[in-house]
């Protein structure tokens, strides 16, 4: 019977490319422009029945907070771990989506012209901060295969001058 060797997965190539990628991309000013907006997007999401006066309609009140959080906790951890959570932004897509329609959907006679301005204009901006942070590791990959592909084209031929 052959005995094999194998390597932990933490030590995999494939894995450390891929923690590598990740981090790089997490490095950009595009990707941190992206979860400092998320999370002050998040935060007024939490906060906004009390900042624009709509904290009578209770219903309202407790889903905007929830989704607040949530929304921070699923974009805003793109810097620390970005390789766990940049497949989280369209969860947030969803957040952003939700806080669109809230205002129609929870109970109560919540939709009035303050709870539907806010939540639409706050949900819009989610919704595109998630999209963004989806699309981020994507270019950053896609760029850095064109590039490979490039450098590698051109030694090559360099390699055929020399002969």
């Amino acid at each position: 019977m052959a005995s094999t060797h194998h390597v932990p997965i933490e030590e995999h190539p494939d894995l450390m490319e891929l923690r590598a990628r990740h981090d790089r991309a997490a490095a950009t000013p595009r990707a941190q422009m992206i979860e400092a907006l998320a999370l002050i997007t998040g935060l007024y999401l939490a906060a906004s029945p009390w900042i624009v006066g709509f904290n009578g309609f209770a219903t309202l009140a407790v889903t905007n907070l929830i989704a607040g959080i949530a929304y921070m906790l699923l974009l805003g951890g793109l810097g620390s771990s970005y390789e766990r959570t940049h497949s989280m932004a369209w969860a947030a897509a969803a957040i952003g989506i939700w806080t669109c329609v809230a205002p129609w959907v929870v109970a109560g006679d919540v939709a009035h012209t303050r709870s539907i301005t806010s939540n639409l204009i706050t949900g819009a901006i989610a919704t595109l901060l998630a999209l963004a942070a989806a699309s981020a590791a994507r270019d950053h990959t896609d760029n850095r295969r064109r590039t490979g592909n490039y450098n590698d084209r051109r030694t090559m031929s360099q390699g055929r001058d020399d002969r």
